[in-house]
């Protein structure tokens, strides 16, 4: 498990500037855009103000400087990934050719909206959790997890997981379709890759006495009752770290925390994070 707040580290995969280069060759398709360019001159500069409509944490400064990078747009910030944001804060000024403001707009506002919207829900699940840690999921945007991650981190949340490779966990399918103990499996993942996390799944209370006798780091309780959490909070006695999962809700997160697990993994953070409003307004 990473620290609270902990921003990913470099992966293989997609690169910012490879996912940037993307996300606007896919809105420019084979002729650019052909509205400005059909209806400004080219010498025509203008600024713009990237503004929140809406109270949040503002993520996504790094993919929106490249796209402003990649089109030639001066931007001056006033934010950084992690700040608080009120209504109508203006998060930086962009300024440059307006074919190139007009042409970058909805790609700029498209990664600070999805972004920041992330780390504003993920900042007030971290506020609802106290001192409990918040933890992300795997349950990410193809080829924007890094981003996503980050975002979670702005938020105060946890990166966890960020994939197959971080940690060993066994989970029942594992055990079934490889025809062994968990006993075997945990003494095979101590062996083959004694750094890393060793983490079991738990749906019952024996299968949590089962993680525990067999030495588990941690056990990820997996859509217990809170009545649940606690007795396992309990078995295990401090000898395993307890990672609360499945259909966490804000209103629900108190009443988990309070139970005394280690960490609560929360999937909606990325897959069902509300855009932040902003506002991208040009000045001729």
């Amino acid at each position: 498990m990473g620290s609270r707040g902990a921003r990913p580290h470099a992966r293989p995969g997609l690169s910012l500037d490879d996912i940037v280069a993307a996300a606007l060759a896919e809105d420019l398709g084979e002729r650019g855009d052909i509205t400005s360019e059909l209806l400004l001159p080219p010498d025509l500069a203008a600024t713009a103000q990237l503004r929140s409509r809406a109270a949040g944490v503002f993520a996504g400064r790094a993919p929106a400087q490249k796209v402003c990078d990649r089109l030639g747009l001066s931007a001056q910030w006033h934010r950084r990934d992690g700040e608080p944001i009120v209504a109508g804060a203006v998060v930086a000024d962009i300024s440059g050719p307006a074919r190139a403001l007009l042409t970058g707009e909805r790609t700029i506002l498209n990664f600070a909206g999805r972004l920041s919207g992330i780390a504003s829900l993920t900042a007030r699940f971290v506020a609802s959790a106290g001192e409990v840690a918040i933890l992300d999921t795997r349950k990410t945007t193809p080829g924007w997890r890094a981003l996503e991650k980050a975002a979670v981190a702005a938020g105060g949340g946890t990166n966890h997981r960020l994939g197959l490779d971080d940690q060993v966990l066994v989970k029942d399918n594992h055990l079934a379709l490889a025809g062994a103990s968990l006993d075997e499996a945990i003494t095979a993942a101590r062996r083959r890759y004694p750094d890393a996390i060793v983490e079991v799944e738990a749906d019952d209370l024996d299968a949590v006495r089962a993680g525990l006798r067999a030495g588990a780091d941690w056990i990820l309780l997996d859509n217990m009752s809170d009545a649940q959490l606690r007795e396992a909070v309990a078995v295990v006695g401090g000898a395993a770290k307890l990672e609360a999962s499945g259909g966490m809700s804000l209103e629900r997160i108190p009443d988990v925390a309070a139970t005394g697990v280690d960490a609560i993994s929360v999937g909606a953070l990325t897959h069902s994070a509300t855009a932040l409003d902003l506002g991208f307004d040009i000045d001729a």
